[in-house]
């Protein structure tokens, strides 16, 4: 048999366009896409927000970019730079108590956890060699607590509770001078140079976020979730019309290489999930739409990331959302086929703030009754329904009513028109309760009844099974 060859200048020539074509194609191996499968059975995550930024109550990172559209309160943009970066020198979080987190994070049903081991501003929440600007570089005062290594704390306190572990890291980094170079100044939250004028200036950059994300991925035992954030630092094929705008007023292009970086993170733990948020492509293992909840299904695994307040970071007069409109959320989530990734920013002495301590004990309550209709589950049509939210698992359907705050006892009676849903009619459970309730049905609606009313808070969850 003839082999045609082709010629070694034309290999060349294409092998770049096809590293680019596979990398711009949703992840396909099969040991990643049933890792996102089983995350996808957790449903509730723990997220926090911390560094400097709370000792300040400001929002996070952001107060130094140079954008039109941050607040500092008409103070001089090079002072307020130079006190904020200075904060790493009075951070002393002394009340600090990772295994509290774990036990009240566990106690309100969460199943993972996700930590901003360095936002924006670049300051380091864990042992780095990368740089100075750390929690355990001698220039932070809590560099002398044995817990110093804040990640690593926190990475063991929740391990140890069966949670997954997901690490927060911030593409950008605004302290580093290989990406806000001391020579120029920085109109917004960009690189300050040419990365194509200036390729080794930009090249030890991609060095530093290669071997800080290397010590994440290395010194902490296997890590679950990379959560990369920072989604104006990405290659040029993933620049459309909504994220050009991203790229600022030269729109320069900040491709740290991610394929090298994803072979390197997952060399010991080839299982290991990698978000690399609004990028696309093999490297964003599931999407992540912040603050929001989308309005129906959505054909990819997602989790909607959001604060239990108002600030992803520590505000003292912050304002957190009801547990009613926290559990209606998750409900509301998961019958779409989504994760809910819920944020707590703790304060400046490392506690955490006391409405969301009571908020987790609420919520909690809850789902030590509910949880059978959360985690584990799938959507199954119509998905919502009125005040109705469904999910499926183990051929039993859940339908979830939301209460409103004060809605006690519950009504009665509940109403589902046939055609949306396939139900097998008789008796059925509703959680929490002994409560005996049938679903019978009858020109084409479903009718639930109960024989007595029951005290129930923020859901009510009948167990049905479908034709």
């Amino acid at each position: 048999m003839k082999h045609h060859v082709l010629p070694l200048l034309l290999i060349m020539a294409i092998m770049p366009q096809l590293n680019a074509q596979t990398d711009q194609q949703p992840e396909t191996d099969p040991v990643i896409t049933n890792r996102i499968s089983q995350w996808q059975d957790l449903k509730f995550g723990f997220m926090m927000h911390w560094g400097i930024y709370s000792q300040w109550g400001v929002v996070e990172s952001w107060s130094i970019c140079n954008e039109p559209w941050i607040n500092r309160n008409g103070a001089d943009y090079y002072e307020y730079k130079h006190a904020y970066q200075n904060l790493n020198t009075t951070f002393n979080p002394v009340n600090f108590n990772p295994e509290l987190w774990a036990d009240l994070a566990k106690e309100a049903g969460m199943r993972y956890v996700v930590f901003t081991t360095k936002h924006h501003d670049g300051f380091c929440m864990f042992d780095t060699k990368e740089t100075t600007y750390s929690i355990t570089d001698q220039s932070c005062p809590f560099s002398n607590n044995e817990r110093a290594d804040i990640t690593g704390e926190i990475v063991k306190a929740f391990r140890e509770k069966g949670f997954w572990t997901g690490l927060y890291f911030s593409k950008p980094d605004w302290h580093c001078d290989d990406y806000w170079a001391h020579e120029w100044a920085t109109p917004d939250r960009n690189v300050n140079y040419d990365p194509q004028e200036y390729p080794e200036r930009f090249q030890k950059y991609k060095d530093f976020t290669y071997n800080q994300i290397r010590e994440l991925t290395h010194n902490y035992g296997d890590i679950d979730i990379l959560w990369l954030d920072g989604g104006w630092v990405r290659p040029e094929w993933s620049v459309n019309e909504e994220t050009r705008p991203w790229l600022g007023c030269q729109g320069w292009i900040q491709d740290i290489d991610m394929p090298k970086i994803a072979t390197m993170a997952r060399a010991d733990n080839p299982d290991l999930i990698i978000v690399d948020r609004s990028v696309g492509g093999k490297y964003e293992n599931y999407q992540t739409p912040e603050q929001q909840v989308p309005d129906t299904l959505l054909p990819y695994p997602w989790e909607t990331c959001m604060s239990m307040g108002n600030s992803w970071s520590y505000v003292e007069t912050d304002e957190y959302k009801s547990t009613n409109r926290i559990i209606h959320l998750l409900c509301d989530i998961v019958a779409k086929g989504g994760n809910y990734l819920l944020n707590v920013g703790p304060s400046p002495d490392g506690s955490l703030p006391p409405t969301a301590v009571e908020r987790m004990h609420e919520i909690g309550e809850w789902m030590k009754v509910n949880g059978d209709a959360i985690y584990g589950t799938r959507p199954v049509y119509p998905y919502a329904y009125g005040r109705f939210r469904f999910t499926q698992k183990d051929g039993k359907i859940y339908g979830i009513y939301l209460l409103d705050e004060t809605e006690t006892p519950v009504p009665n009676e509940y109403y589902i028109d046939a055609p949306l849903i396939q139900l097998k009619t008789g008796k059925i459970n509703v959680l929490g309760t002994k409560a005996k309730a049938r679903l019978t049905e009858k020109d084409g609606q479903y009718t639930i009844t109960m024989d007595a009313p029951v005290q129930l808070p923020h859901a009510i969850v009948f167990e049905m099974k479908g034709k």
